[in-house]
């Protein structure tokens, strides 16, 4: 029998299933730089600690840690009941314990950016004279010691990425490039076969170290299959057809048909499925590129910070979310920090609202009175936003400021921000991590695009002192002020126009229990149940 079929329709197991629209390109965790990547590799993966669903750090591979009186280097104390699942990269194929070793080298790996896109994750690591060119050091076999440059406090949250997941030495030598679709790691779930472009079989991991309240071991669950369906009104009929367990996101399924004007389940599906909804840590938003060394920029108006402001007065951000996306979020009515995070504060980072009044006023205060003179502009965006573009646009011309829209590939749209090409682009930012920094790090100077994530290349010095204390600031309500303050100074110089806060949606079958959501939108199937 073929491993393909070897999950049956009338199979008695219980089994998982989801689709996945947008694809998969890698198993290998140094490359989980998107949901697409990170749900599969966490369910075959582990790190040194994990983030349970109110976004708190919490053991895992790590069973504690201590940090130095100066804030610089973190020793980790590991469990002895994690082992690597069986593969034929082991002697006589059988997995071995996981020791501290192993976290040096898969750390070690991520400097490589041929390998991952968490490189720039690595500044912080102190790989100098003082720590004898070790940033990582295996102390012994259970304890990791990780030395830093200077204070981070947002440094365990970046831990829980799936980047720093735990990975053999023996699979990159056995696989080399190959990894990437014969992963190797200690998650609950045992890589089984993966058909690019069809279905990823992943089978229950018999040995799983983490065990529930009542000792019972983890995970519930015999076998998650993903399937990639490109198609939504496929994929739906699928879900409808109980083929699929769970949808995700509001692109995946058509929500005017699915959901009412309030964004509530209509009466004719609750039968067949429940609606999840959870605040999600992702800012949508219009970008701008204002470095004025750049040519594109010398020569536009948005180079004036009073056209960018203008732009972000001249649409409605609550008919946008009520009409295009059926009450699916939230209007983005302050920063870019999003709902969900402790610095998120409407009263205090005020935003910008729908005022024609205050658009006519700065585009005179501009030198285009009435927009008389102004160049035309182009958003740049991907298919899937073009409709909420074109109601932009439309409210754009309303109010005298001509646009029009290209639409991309979502690869050529990220190569082309990420090079400096585009005035205007339609992107979202989510949560790498549970914290503040991450949002305002796409701000900070020293992250311009292509090396870093200011794709705006903005500057700004008094962010950017505010930025570097609150990196190493411990006091909570201190660091709140901070990044409040900084969320209001990028509000004001506008290199960007926040549109909504976004919410994780799923479609998930009533046949499920124990299927959890959070706001960092990270799927966790470790303790989820299926009736058959």
């Amino acid at each position: 029998m073929s491993c393909t079929n070897s999950l049956k329709e009338n199979d008695e197991r219980h089994i998982f299933n989801y689709n996945e629209m947008n694809g998969l390109n890698s198993l290998d965790p140094a490359a989980a730089a998107n949901f697409e990547n990170i749900w599969p590799v966490n369910q075959l993966f582990n790190g040194l600690l994990q983030m349970n669903d109110s976004l708190q750090v919490k053991p895992c591979i790590a069973k504690s840690y201590e940090l130095s009186d100066d804030g610089m280097h973190y020793v980790f104390h590991l469990r002895d009941d994690v082992f690597f699942h069986d593969n034929a990269c082991f002697e006589n194929s059988k997995g071995r314990k996981v020791i501290a070793k192993d976290f040096v080298f898969s750390f070690n790996r991520l400097f490589d950016s041929k390998v991952s896109s968490a490189s720039s994750l690595l500044d912080i690591i102190d790989q100098s004279e003082k720590t004898a060119f070790k940033g990582f050091e295996a102390i012994n076999d259970s304890t990791l010691k990780i030395n830093l440059k200077r204070p981070f406090t947002a440094f365990l949250s970046v831990l829980t990425m799936k980047f720093f997941s735990v990975v053999p030495f023996e699979a990159i030598e056995f696989y080399k490039v190959d990894f990437r679709k014969n992963p190797v790691g200690t998650g609950p779930f045992v890589f089984k076969v993966w058909e690019e472009g069809t279905k990823l079989i992943m089978l229950k991991n018999p040995s799983y170290f983490e065990k529930d309240a009542q000792q019972k071991s983890l995970p519930y669950l015999d076998a998650v299959t993903v399937s990639f369906i490109k198609d939504r009104e496929t994929a739906f009929m699928e879900l409808l057809n109980g083929k699929f367990d769970m949808l995700s996101g509001a692109d995946a399924f058509n929500t005017n048909e699915v959901l009412d004007k309030e964004g509530d389940l209509r009466e004719l599906y609750k039968k067949k499925f429940f609606l999840q909804k959870e605040t999600f840590l992702k800012t949508d938003y219009i970008g701008i590129l204002i470095d004025e060394n750049i040519a594109i920029v010398k020569n536009s108006p948005l180079k004036l910070k009073a056209i960018r402001q203008a732009l972000n007065y001249a649409f409605d951000r609550d008919k946008l979310i009520k009409y295009l996306r059926n009450n699916l979020g939230e209007a983005a009515h302050a920063g870019f920090i999003p709902k969900g995070l402790k610095s998120y504060d409407p009263t205090v980072v005020k935003g910008y609202d729908y005022n024609p009044d205050k658009v006519k006023e700065l585009l005179a205060q501009a030198g285009f009175p009435n927009g008389k003179g102004l160049p035309e502009l182009t958003i740049h965006t991907t298919d899937n936003y073009k409709e909420q573009v074109e109601f932009i646009q439309s409210q754009f011309a309303e109010n005298n400021i001509m646009v029009q829209i290209s639409v991309e590939k979502p690869s050529v749209l990220r190569q082309a921000v990420n090079a400096c090409q585009y005035n205007l682009f339609k992107k979202s930012w989510f949560s790498d991590y549970a914290d503040e920094e991450n949002f305002m790090s796409l701000f900070y100077s020293k992250n311009f695009s292509p090396q870093g994530v200011n794709f705006f290349h903005y500057k700004n010095a008094e962010f950017d002192a505010a930025y570097e204390n609150a990196l190493a600031e411990k006091d909570e309500a201190v660091k709140i002020k901070l990044y409040q303050k900084m969320d209001q100074l990028i509000i004001e110089d506008a290199p960007f126009i926040p549109l909504y806060y976004d919410v994780v949606v799923r479609l998930v079958s009533h046949k499920v229990t124990g299927l959890k959501s959070n706001a960092m939108n990270l799927l966790d199937l470790k303790t989820v149940r299926k009736s058959n």
